[in-house]
Formats: structure tokens, sequence, C-alpha cells
């Protein structure tokens, strides 16, 4: 079980943080929400190797058979090990590359309560909001969870669909189950 849930959950992890590396360069050229459709399809993608390592435990491991909550334990840990590289790419991305995200997140976000024409109020809100978001970076840890939220809803979402789609019952059980009823 460890071997498929370390091969899957770091080839997902490497797919997720290597688009995010390939990405970055061009992070001024692309607008705000389109990087934030490009990034979770990304994430998506990466975590399509959840169903894969699940299917393949299931096959090579399981002699074909896997009960759902196997099935979730297998998935739920790639999508784990996924989402902590992907945390671990951000934070190098963030500290060598981009150290002033926040500041230009902060402006968006200002930009955007402007557009909207929100009241003066409304636009100082988000200022302490992106102030508070930035204090909250300074610290790494906080930073790592932060970050972590980001996949990590996304791959349990996936686990939980192929742990479904996949389970298997053992041949005996299926016939003694479809007999009885």
């Amino acid at each position: 079980m460890k071997k498929t849930i370390l091969t899957f959950g770091l080839i997902s992890g490497a797919v997720s943080a290597l688009m995010m590396a390939i990405t970055v360069p061009f992070a001024h050229k692309i607008t705000f929400n389109k990087s934030l459709i490009l990034g979770y399809t990304t994430i998506v993608l990466s975590f399509l190797l959840v169903y894969f390592g699940i299917r393949s435990y299931r096959d090579n491991t399981g002699n074909g058979q896997i009960t759902f909550a196997r099935a979730f334990a297998v998935g739920i840990c790639i999508t784990m090990i996924s989402s902590l590289c992907y945390v671990v790419a951000w934070e190098i991305i963030y500290y060598n590359f981009m150290p002033d995200f926040m500041d230009k997140y902060g402006a968006i976000m200002v930009e955007r309560a402007k557009a909207a024409g929100a009241s003066a109020a409304a636009i100082q809100a988000q200022v302490e909001q992106a102030k508070r978001y930035k204090e909250l970076y300074a610290n790494p840890f906080t930073m790592a969870a932060m970050t972590f939220i980001e996949p990590f809803p996304v791959g349990l979402v996936i686990t939980l669909i192929s742990a479904g789609v996949l389970r298997r019952k053992p041949q005996s059980q299926a016939v003694q189950s479809a007999s009885a009823g």
C-alpha cells in the first residue's frame, strides 16, 4: 500500500507543482480570475491520479477487490501527499520568486472593490483584510496551512467519488448478497 500511495501521491504532487512553476513566470500577464481557473483545473487534473492510484491498489494488491474504506484510505493518503507537494512548491515559489504576491493580491482586492462601486468604508475594509492576509503569510506555518486548504478539498471530493466508483466486494459476498435479495 505504501508504494502505491507514495508513487501516485508524488506524481500527483509533481504535476501540480510543475504546472504552478510553469505558470508563475506568466502571472503578471494572466488576470487573477484566469489564474484561479487555471490553478484549480491543474489541481483537478493532478488529483485524477487518486483514481488511478486506488484502481492500481485494487487491481494489483487487492486482487480486484477493495472496500470503500480501504479505497478511501488509499485515496486520502495520495491526496495528502499531493497537497503537501503543492504547499512545498508554493512556499519555494513565493519566497524565491514572488515575495510581493500578497501586496499584488491586496491591490487586486482593493481594485475590485473600487470597480464594483463599493463605499469608502468597504474599500477600507478590503485594505484592512489585505493587511491581515499579509500578516498571516508572514508566518510560514500559517501560510502552509492556508495553502494546504486550497487543493485538499478538491482531492477529498475526488477521493470520495473514486472510492465509491472503484469499490468491489469479494465475489463470494457479491453472489451471497444477490441470492439473499
